[in-house]
């Protein structure tokens, strides 16, 4: 990834601040509300963020650009449900979860976070940086069943950037499809160790849910963490005959998302 030479200088900055609030005040001193190459920079109570511009229309970049946090009531149940243990995160966008979730999960856990769209990934990197979030592993992968390349639709059919909507298509031929993108799809079990004790695993990934789901049996075996989910599988898909084996059930909603607990 090429980072823009005003990014290259903020280590140093973040080094130099002695406490995570000092580097929160600090970092909002230094990247509040500019725009370099194509990046919005913004901050909220939780840290600074880097927008993708093309995406700034969204409604999750809009509530940041105006200083507020996205799916606040989902951000903070996370947050206080995160205890010790791992956080699995998918959909990540710019990244607008990870500071919450990197200092929730501080100083043992890791925060696992996924991200398919390039550019988006490219943004939640230089909200990493920006945060200085040692414990979050980025990938840049959509989540499913297996090992695998798909299409990923990065605009409508307007030429309008998707940005946190960006979807996998039902093909992986590109012919014709200028508005998609190959990308790689990872299986949930394949990436986060066995050794790791999830607290709790969220998906945003716009109906791919149930295919993420059916990736990751042996860490919600293992784990038996908090689900919360975007779109909740279908009765007959796989997913969801797995998640009743397991005796998961439908305990609350926040925001545009449910939440599934283990009895």
């Amino acid at each position: 990834m090429t980072v823009h030479p005003y990014f290259q200088k903020l280590p140093r900055y973040l080094k130099a601040a002695s406490n995570r609030l000092r580097k929160r005040r600090l970092v909002r001193s230094i990247v509040s509300r500019r725009t370099v190459a194509g990046y919005i920079l913004a901050s909220n109570k939780y840290g600074a963020f880097c927008i993708p511009a093309v995406a700034a229309h969204r409604v999750a970049a809009q509530f940041v650009l105006a200083g507020d946090v996205w799916e606040a009531d989902t951000v903070e149940f996370m947050v206080t449900h995160a205890k010790s243990g791992d956080v699995i995160t998918a959909g990540t966008f710019f990244g607008d979860f990870l500071p919450a979730l990197s200092a929730a999960t501080a100083p043992h856990g890791t925060v696992w976070a996924f991200e398919p769209n390039p550019e988006s990934y490219r943004c939640a990197a230089i909200t990493v940086l920006l945060n200085d979030l040692r414990n979050v592993k980025l990938t840049n992968a959509a989540l499913g069943e297996k090992s695998d390349t798909r299409s990923l639709v990065v605009r409508d059919l307007t030429g309008q950037a998707l940005g946190g909507g960006s979807r996998i298509s039902d093909t992986t031929d590109l012919e014709g499809h200028t508005d998609a993108v190959p990308v790689n799809v990872v299986a949930i079990d394949d990436v986060v160790p066995g050794t790791a004790a999830v607290s709790v695993l969220q998906l945003d990934v716009e109906g791919f849910e149930e295919f993420a789901l059916t990736g990751a049996v042996k860490t919600i075996e293992r784990s038996r963490p908090l689900l919360i989910l975007e779109t909740v599988p279908r009765p007959e898909s796989t997913a969801a005959r797995f998640l009743d084996s397991m005796r998961y059930r439908i305990t609350r909603r926040l925001s545009e998302n449910v939440v599934l607990e283990c009895e």
